[in-house]
C-alpha cells in the first residue's frame, strides 16, 4: 500500500513537472511567433522606407534643375491650361534689376 502510494505521488510529481514544461514551451512558442510577425512588420516597413528615400531622392535631383523643377511648379500651380504653351523670354544683362536698384546680380 506504501508504495502504490509513493509511486502515486511519484506520477503526480513527474506528471505535474511535465505540464509546467509544456505550458512555458507554449508560451515561449506565442512569443516566439509573436516576435517574429513584429520582425516581418519591421522589415516591411524598412523596404517601404528605402524605397520612398530613393523616390524622394530622384525628385531632388528632378527638381535641382530648372529643366525639372519649372514644369513641376507649372504642374503644381496649374498655371499652364490645355493646349497653352508657356514661353520665356530672357532680356538683355542690363535688364535685370536688384531690390536695392542696382543692376543685373550676377
Amino acid at each position: 500500500m506504501l508504495r502504490l502510494a509513493a509511486r502515486f505521488g511519484l506520477a503526480s510529481v513527474v506528471a505535474s513537472v511535465l505540464g509546467v514544461v509544456g505550458i512555458q514551451f507554449q508560451g515561449i512558442v506565442a512569443k516566439n511567433l509573436a516576435v517574429a510577425r513584429e520582425l516581418s512588420a519591421t522589415h516591411a516597413d524598412i523596404v517601404a522606407l528605402r524605397e520612398r528615400e530613393a523616390r524622394q531622392l530622384r525628385t531632388i535631383e528632378r527638381l535641382g534643375s530648372a529643366a525639372g523643377a519649372v514644369p513641376e511648379i507649372h504642374a503644381k500651380l496649374r498655371l499652364v491650361g490645355p493646349h497653352e504653351e508657356i514661353i520665356y523670354v530672357r532680356g538683355a544683362a542690363g535688364d535685370a534689376v536688384d531690390a536695392e536698384g542696382g543692376g543685373d546680380p550676377r
